[in-house]
């Protein structure tokens, strides 16, 4: 959500932001809307102060006999009672429509942001690692997959399309992953273990941002409440309609978590394999913080993520959003692409975002610094740290073997009770 405060003194400088998104101004009607809405306020204001000016005034009339003038008064009084309801709902209908407007806007990029309309505008930050050399051709995990338990069809046949079943030596290095980045994000890095809700209610997803633009992204149950599209929604909704201490912050959370999405928008667009799912399992990194230290939590963020492709020896580049490929909420952000040998390609693993107090203003979230009597917004982050089935999809793919086998990475011996290669299925 954005601050009505700083688009009425500064429209020019919003309308230039909405357009680094691609998006044409809306300053004037958000404040055209905003001064109606504040004029009729003041009519209210005013007829509420009338009517308990003119409520006393009958008595004194009455107290000095003067009938005329008290009857006179109560008509007054018995007019602005039928006017004021009218009025606040008005005035309901547009403060409505001005949230609205307002919550259908995206974030406005910060300055170091690239100018760009898609991903082709990017900017690579830098690359770690250098991509394995084979003696043969490598092939995609699709093709590695189902003879070390990767099972497609069985996912399908169960649930459709984007589903899969995995089994045995497989299921066992997709929870060693899981549970190797969960345990470097609490202990070295520091950030706090939860178990959070699958299901969220409307004010959840709607302070996240994933409501109301995206809900056709979302699965929703019969009770009306949302699957949750990351752990980032029940993360960050844990400090809404909160007032925090400055020294509580920052506050940095993690939780290991299905999630669920339809990927309306991706028809087409990595129908093999196990790379684009309806249903997958991600390490979300959320953190709180004070205004004055997200961009340097952002940094933070973004070398824990890296850390757990490091330690997997998985190469990768890091790369700066351009302002018309970030997601809704974000005002910068950073991707972490791992390469991919079969598809000779870097792909997304991971996406590091810092929201200013763009969700801060959809929660209410806030803080009282020290010694202050009033409050700020906190600023949000989160990042993925990492998504767990994308990191298998890069293990298979870099630590495979010309007969089928795939090397388990020294990393996770600790979490594969003794297995060091994965061994196709005889």
């Amino acid at each position: 959500m954005h601050d009505i405060r700083q688009i009425r003194d500064n429209p020019e400088a919003f309308d230039a932001g909405l357009a680094r998104r691609g998006l044409a101004p809306a300053a004037a009607d958000i404040v055209a809307r905003d001064v109606a809405r504040r004029d009729l306020l003041t009519r209210m204001q005013e007829a509420q102060a009338r009517r308990n000016e003119a409520s006393k005034a009958i008595g004194a009339a009455m107290g000095k006999g003067d009938h005329a003038t008290a009857d006179a008064l109560k008509a007054e009084v018995a007019a602005l009672k039928d006017t004021l309801p009218a009025l606040e709902e008005d005035e309901r209908h547009l403060t409505a429509d001005l949230n609205a407007l307002l919550a259908a806007l995206p974030n406005i990029p910060v300055l170091e942001v690239p100018e760009g309309a898609d991903e082709a505008d990017n900017v690579e930050v830098l690359r770690w690692g250098t991509p394995p050399a084979f003696t043969f051709t490598p092939r995609e995990h699709a093709d590695i997959g189902p003879a070390l338990g990767l099972d497609f069809e069985t996912g399908a046949a169960l649930s459709g399309a984007r589903f899969t079943f995995l089994r045995g030596q497989m299921a066992r290095l997709h929870r060693a992953l899981a549970q190797f980045m969960l345990d470097m994000q609490v202990g070295p890095h520091g950030y706090t273990e939860c178990i959070t809700p699958l299901l969220v209610r409307d004010e959840a997803a709607f302070g996240t941002g994933q409501l109301p633009k995206f809900a056709e992204d979302l699965f929703q149950t019969t009770d009306g409440r949302w699957l949750i599209p990351t752990a980032e929604v029940s993360l960050t909704n844990s400090v809404r309609e909160q007032i925090l201490t400055e020294a509580a912050l920052p506050l940095r959370m993690t939780a290991l978590t299905p999630c669920f999405r339809s990927e309306a928008g991706a028809a087409g667009r990595d129908t093999r394999g196990f790379i684009r799912q309806h249903q997958f399992e991600k390490v979300e990194l959320v953190s709180i913080t004070r205004p004055a230290d997200s961009a340097a939590e952002h940094e933070r963020m973004t070398q824990c993520a890296e850390a757990v492709l490091q330690a997997l020896g998985l190469a990768y580049r890091k790369v700066l959003l351009c302002s018309g490929d970030m997601g809704f909420t974000a005002q910068k952000t950073y991707d972490l692409e791992v390469w991919l040998p079969g598809q000779q390609a870097y792909r997304e693993i991971s996406s590091c975002s810092n929201c200013g107090d763009f969700q801060a203003r959809r929660m209410n979230a806030r803080f009282r610094p020290e010694g202050a009597k009033g409050t700020e917004f906190v600023h949000t982050l989160n990042g993925s740290g990492l998504a767990v089935g994308r990191t298998l999809v890069a293990v298979l793919e870099n630590y495979q073997q010309a007969d089928g086998s795939v090397d388990v990475p020294p990393a996770l011996a600790p979490y594969m009770g003794g297995l060091t290669r994965l061994v196709p299925h005889t």
